[in-house]
């Protein structure tokens, strides 16, 4: 039950020692104008092709990677499509990245169960 909030603490963890350097790049078009909804085609009006497309091993759907460049640093950046071929996630991270926390934040927690809950006194 808590699942959409273990996902997000996981996204935003694994995404947090990108995010001091996002301010950097909002000004790419990747960044300031891709938004939820687009198709494949609008992303890549934007941000041109892709340097890789790949299919999504957890959810249904591909997703696009980017190298962001800016004053001389890079920057990997991922858009992501549903099923439908709609953008429904961007992060500075990779696919393959974005893909590993789609994963982890699906398996079972194991914080609860094991040790510790009621037993034979």
């Amino acid at each position: 039950m808590n699942k959409p909030l273990f996902a997000l603490l996981v996204v935003l963890a694994a995404s947090s020692g990108c995010s001091s350097d996002s301010h950097v790049y909002r000004n790419q078009p990747l960044v300031a104008k891709v938004e939820n909804g687009m198709s494949k085609d609008q992303v890549e009006q934007i941000g041109g092709k892709p340097l890789t497309v790949t299919d999504r091993t957890v959810e249904p759907g591909s997703c696009f990677d980017y190298k962001l460049t800016q004053a001389g640093h890079q920057q990997p950046y991922n858009v992501s499509f549903d099923g439908t071929g709609k953008v429904d996630h961007t992060s500075f991270i990779s696919c393959a990245e974005w893909s590993n926390v789609q994963r982890k934040a699906r398996e079972p927690s194991h914080s609860s169960g094991g040790m510790g809950g009621g037993g034979g006194y």
